[in-house]
């Protein structure tokens, strides 16, 4: 496989994972991005920890969570555990502007 070959395949994984992203987006409330991953999830919980010498850390939970990770050939997960000293970021995505009435 040449380099060039390499470069088209990751090319197209990133294109097939953007398009499953753009599908899934619209499921999820939450966006959590940690220095590793990114993730889509309806269920976080975030606690603040603090080590044996001081060092303050981070223990993620997530529940039925979808993972950005082009490497991984299933990104929907039951459960995530995720213990970090790194920056966590948590953001409720905005719902959508037009909703379907719900009708009787």
């Amino acid at each position: 496989m040449s380099a060039e070959d390499l470069e088209n395949y990751e090319t197209e994984m990133e294109l097939q994972l953007y398009r499953e992203y753009r599908d899934v987006v619209g499921l999820f409330t939450y966006v959590v991005e940690t220095e590793r991953r990114f993730y889509l999830t309806n269920s976080v919980d975030l606690q603040v920890r603090n080590a044996e010498n001081g060092e303050v850390f981070f223990e993620v939970t997530m529940q039925d969570a979808w993972v950005w990770d082009m490497y991984r050939p299933a990104r929907f997960v039951k459960s995530v555990r995720v213990v970090t000293f790194k920056d966590v970021n948590i953001e409720e995505l905005p719902k959508a502007d037009l909703e379907l009435p719900t009708g009787t």
